[in-house]
């Protein structure tokens, strides 16, 4: 086991496992960043205004609004409402919707497939197309490959998504007829949403990849691959690779965690029946608990991707969990 060493009490020296402390060290920062978004989040939506006034008939007196905000818990003092909803997480519960009378954690259930299937089709198109293309153009630089390449990078970073997505609209459903432009209708309707999605994390992955193969390009192992007559293939797959991971991996973890909790714009657009689409209902409805347990959960899904790319590095490279000293005992 790889150790650090650490003087002891009493003029002892001792030595700890370094990956272990690592990954204790790791976890308590991931709790402490869980427990500030939950608290910014519940104290901010409640500045957004009252859910009751939304929730009774038109027309109603302001007894029948009270008697709402009795229902649901609003008339506690803040504090109690803060300290209930935190003892009541803990347990697993996120409380019910104000709207559909049901756990939130159901309506995220019901949701949860259709996010993920976009997520990770749109991963999966902006790992491909980022890494290849990438690669290409660090490999081809100054030449056409790159010259033809990088304003489609550009193309893709720089447009918003929204713009993204009434263009494949326009194109593949109303003028060629080719794709489905709304709802979830079989594999065929996720190829223009996930596109949408994946045309800024592709983009982000491109620029990434490139920049870490050309680092690599420059160090001296490179020359003396290519001096001992290394093909281009064996010089990506045996070395570029493996030394250009960490940065590639890094953005395209933190571009997950975006596709899971970002893909807001793009489910609206497309009528896709994910979480974004519940996050925009519950929020024009106030509806606090459903609120609440999408944040909640895209915290939870951000915060656990870069623990686990964290942790990643150690495996990849030895140094970083082992404090630097390259895993020497």
């Amino acid at each position: 086991m790889t150790a650090i060493a650490v003087p002891a009490r009493r003029g002892r020296t001792r030595s700890l496992p370094a990956t272990p402390r690592y990954v204790a060290g790791r976890l308590g920062q991931a709790v402490l960043a869980l427990f500030g978004v939950t608290t910014i989040v519940f104290f901010a939506l409640r500045l957004s205004g009252d859910p009751a006034r939304l929730l009774v008939p038109e027309g109603a007196t302001a007894a029948d609004i009270e008697r709402v905000r009795e229902q649901l818990g609003l008339s506690d003092s803040l504090w109690h409402q803060y300290l209930s909803f935190l003892g009541n997480a803990v347990r697993g519960d996120l409380g019910y919707s104000y709207v559909q009378n049901r756990p939130a954690t159901a309506l995220i259930a019901e949701r949860l497939p259709y996010t993920a299937n976009l997520a990770v089709a749109a991963l999966i198109l902006s790992v491909v197309f980022g890494v290849v293309v990438g690669v290409v153009t660090a490999l081809k630089r100054g030449r056409w490959q790159e010259r033809v390449l990088m304003p489609i990078v550009l193309i893709g970073q720089a447009m918003p998504a929204f713009w993204t997505g009434l263009l494949l609209v326009l194109v593949f459903s109303v003028a060629l007829r080719w794709l489905p432009s709304t709802g979830y209708d079989g594999p065929l309707s996720l190829l223009l949403p996930a596109v949408t999605l994946a045309s800024l994390s592709a983009a982000a992955i491109a620029r990434v990849t490139r920049g870490a193969v050309l680092e690599q390009l420059s160090q001296d192992y490179v020359r003396t691959a290519r001096a001992k007559g290394a093909s281009t293939t064996r010089l990506v797959l045996r070395h570029l690779a493996r030394n250009s991971a960490i940065p590639v991996l890094t953005v395209a973890a933190l571009e997950l965690a975006n596709l899971l909790g970002g893909a807001v714009v793009t489910e609206v657009i497309f009528a896709w029946p994910g979480i974004g689409q519940l996050t925009i209902q519950s929020v024009s409805a106030r509806d606090f608990p459903v609120v609440q347990a999408i944040v909640l959960f895209a915290s939870a899904v951000y915060i656990v991707i870069n623990l686990l790319t964290d942790l990643l590095y150690g495996v990849i490279d030895r140094r970083v969990a082992t404090g630097g000293n390259g895993g020497a005992a």
